[in-house]
């Protein structure tokens, strides 16, 4: 018996910073032709269902987009005898009831915040699927019961919206301990876009959402294909069916004589990249690419400035099967002077060079480990700022990352400003 695992969607989501190209077309690079896909492959693979870990609608009041995307969907995979379950998270705690009741095909597992359960059928097989929704918009504390789930024979798998591990959050906390003592086989979680690797041995963990949903969201995305044999799952594997993909591009300038060189190297560390995509199974139909510019040269910054905005719109690397673009371009390029040399300098570019030794220093060192609480304190200030309410629940920038690109912008600059020493 085959079932499909699919994390948060966000149908009614519009994409933004696409090239203007792809913007006058953007659905058909979004959550709802995600969510076709995913239901074309569930067709395919003859799944007996279809499990939605929550967020499946991005706002309450995106109802009618919403019930038209996820009705046409539901409504084939009925045809093809595939039921759809699904729990509610924190986006849509109330359009996902209300579309429930609306589209008698889905299965809304757990409403009101009670732990429900149904079974899944296939011949000998069986699976007991036991699912949570979203009460109400913030759950403070944790949705798990103090002891074990009274399970049902045969396989039990959690489906449920949470907060893994993240201490106190509005967004029904739990922790890894606790899913582990709930005593069922498997756990797939919503609401932490990006996805863990899921295996057959350790299926517990976030889906990811299904398709990246801003240019932070990198990587493969898409649904969860598990198959299960003799009351166990055999299989576990990531389908990556997004149409869109945001990926970082790191370009080494290391030995270029002049900015404009960059964009040779560009071109070459694209191709290997368009290769790999190209050749598999599921290929997406654009790539927004963030660029990395990495090495030892004095061009880092000159560099970026090098990419035109008809650069960015599209990258042409031959084979024209997928559509590139420039969303952004960075420089975490080292001077060419030595970054161990440059910190034994007492100047604000030697101390400068100094904390960017830090940040490479493994998890514990205490220096690396100070500098990173700063910059989480400031980043989660910052993104709890009012202006930014509007974006939804803040996001999780990684410090250390955070950090070292704006160090290597700042150092380069410095030493254009300051004078050589010996």
């Amino acid at each position: 018996m085959k079932i499909l695992a699919v994390g948060d969607i966000h149908l009614g989501r519009t994409l933004s910073r696409l090239p203007a190209e792809l913007a006058a077309q953007s659905r058909r690079y979004g959550p709802a032709t995600a969510w076709e896909r995913a239901v074309d492959a569930a067709v395919e693979a003859r799944v007996r269902a279809v499990l939605l870990a929550g967020d499946v609608v991005d706002r309450d009041d995106d109802f009618f987009e919403a019930y038209g995307q996820l009705a046409r969907g539901v409504r084939r995979l009925a045809d093809a005898d595939i039921g759809v379950i699904g729990v509610a998270g924190n986006h849509d705690v109330e359009v996902l009831p209300r579309l429930a009741n609306e589209i008698p095909a889905f299965r809304l597992l757990g409403a009101g915040g009670k732990w429900e359960h149904c079974e899944i059928a296939d011949g000998s097989e069986s699976v007991t699927i036991w699912g949570w929704s979203f009460p109400r918009a913030r759950v403070m504390e944790s949705p798990l019961p103090d002891g074990p789930f009274d399970r049902a024979s045969g396989l039990n798998l959690g489906l449920l919206h949470c907060d893994r591990d993240a201490g106190a959050s509005p967004y029904a906390p739990v922790t890894g301990l606790e899913l582990e003592r709930a005593g069922l086989d498997g756990w797939l979680l919503g609401h932490i876009h990006v996805p863990d690797a899921l295996t057959a041995a350790s299926p517990n963990g976030y889906l990811g959402s299904l398709t990246g949903l801003h240019r932070r969201e990198t990587g493969a995305r898409g649904p969860w294909l598990v198959t299960v044999g003799r009351g166990t799952i055999g299989e576990v594997e990531h389908l990556p069916l997004a149409p869109l993909r945001w990926q970082r591009l790191d370009v080494d300038l290391e030995g270029i004589s002049d900015p404009a060189d960059a964009k040779g190297r560009v071109l070459n560390e694209l191709r290997t990249l368009d290769e790999a995509l190209s050749g598999a199974t599921h290929r997406p139909d654009a790539v927004g690419l963030g660029i990395r510019f990495c090495g030892r040269s004095r061009f880092g910054a000159a560099a970026a400035a090098e990419f035109s905005d008809e650069d960015r719109e599209r990258i042409d690397t031959g084979t024209g099967s997928i559509h590139y673009f420039i969303e952004s371009t960075f420089s975490q390029v080292r001077p060419e002077m030595d970054l161990e040399k440059l910190a034994q300098r007492g100047d604000p570019p030697g101390l400068l060079a100094q904390r960017l030794l830090w940040l490479k220093e493994p998890e514990g060192h205490p220096e690396r480990d100070r500098l990173i609480a700063l910059a989480r304190d400031r980043l989660n200030d910052e993104s709890r700022a009012p202006r930014w309410s509007g974006l939804g629940e803040p996001m999780e920038p990684d410090p250390a990352d955070w950090l070292a690109r704006a160090g290597y912008r700042a150092l380069e600059r410095l030493l254009e400003q300051a004078p050589e020493q010996d």
